[in-house]
């Protein structure tokens, strides 16, 4: 225990009138014991009056000094006599684990689930997954040339390299030539469809946060009503105490165990939300800068997708007839 510098004052100075009292008082004694009866300690005189022998001086000072410090080396050796150290046992995280009971069961599929989906969640939320450079790059070299933007470009680029940006920059490829507003609500919808893809496994980190703590708080609660119930059944006689401690430490098991799952769940359910927030943000800084060339489609262009250099965009994904379909004439009618 830490005490201020005033109580140590306090508790020295009332130590030193203690043990002064108490050096005075033992003095007194010693002397009355010393002395023959019905004779002071001393001698007689040549007149034959008793003559008192002068007590050697005590230090109470000195011996209250000795008196505190054998009661701080007592309790630096936290009271066993002889300055001793207590020898208690290490705690056996297998043995506690096992202590725990059935709820340890399933705390461990719920903290393999949070490994397993915080690593898949790392790979998947990488910047290179979601936002490729050699997709804006590319982008922005189509935006720099002679003429502005090739929708039909753009879009075949978007399939070369699949990726949630390619996917909202397609939805509003596939709207170019209509009124900006139905292509600003394609790039919204988009949006949300790709950051809900995204959320989907970080939904199992935050299920974990708050079911890990409730089973833990389950198995610590059974425990406890377990624990009185032997105590209360036990023989006269028994150290209730004990049984009691030892019942109460096994059943706080599951807790511990509940937190030390839900604390790093949180820690990464929040990590990878911020970082999803993150990369949305930049998707969006960089479709602002294309938009002043998307708009000057609006009237001109209706859907027609088709790539102009197969060699150089292998992936067709739009044909002309798949869009707008020929209109055949039709078939003239035989007359009879």
């Amino acid at each position: 225990m830490i005490m201020s510098p005033a109580a140590n004052l306090g508790l020295r100075r009332s130590a030193l009138a203690a043990a002064w009292i108490v050096a005075v008082w033992q003095a007194a004694a010693l002397g009355a014991e010393d002395a023959p009866p019905g004779q002071a300690a001393g001698g007689l005189g040549a007149g034959g009056e008793t003559v008192t022998a002068p007590a050697e001086p005590v230090d109470a000072e000195l011996l209250a000094e000795k008196a505190l410090e054998s009661e701080e080396a007592e309790e630096d050796s936290g009271g066993l006599p002889g300055g001793g150290q207590l020898d208690l046992p290490r705690i056996d995280l297998w043995d506690l684990t096992k202590r725990g009971g059935f709820l340890m069961v399933p705390l461990g599929l719920v903290s393999l689930l949070v490994v397993t989906f915080g690593l898949e969640r790392m790979i998947a939320l990488r910047r290179g997954k979601v936002l490729p450079p050699v997709l804006f790059d590319g982008l922005r070299r189509l935006a720099g040339q002679k003429g502005g933007l090739d929708p039909r470009r753009a879009y075949a680029l978007c399939n070369k390299y699949p990726s949630s940006a390619s996917r909202v920059l397609r939805a509003m490829l596939v709207r170019l030539g209509r009124p900006h507003g139905e292509v600003e609500q394609a790039h919204r919808d988009a949006n949300e469809r790709e950051a809900g893809r995204l959320y989907a496994n970080v939904r199992w980190l935050t299920l974990a946060v708050g079911i890990a703590p409730l089973l833990g708080l389950l198995g610590t609660v059974g425990g406890m009503i377990q624990a009185f119930f032997e105590t209360v059944h036990l023989q006269p006689g028994a150290n209730r105490a004990d049984y009691l401690a030892e019942g109460i430490y096994k059943a706080l098991v599951t807790t511990f165990a509940g937190l030390s799952i839900a604390i790093p769940a949180a820690l990464l359910a929040h990590m990878f939300e911020g970082r999803i927030q993150r990369l949305f943000r930049e998707l969006d800084e960089f479709i602002l800068t294309l938009l002043p060339q998307l708009e000057r489609f609006e009237g001109r262009l209706r859907g027609n997708h088709e790539t102009i250099d197969v060699a150089e965009y292998p992936r067709n994904p739009i044909a002309r007839e798949a869009v707008e379909p020929a209109r055949r004439s039709p078939d003239p009618v035989k007359k009879p």
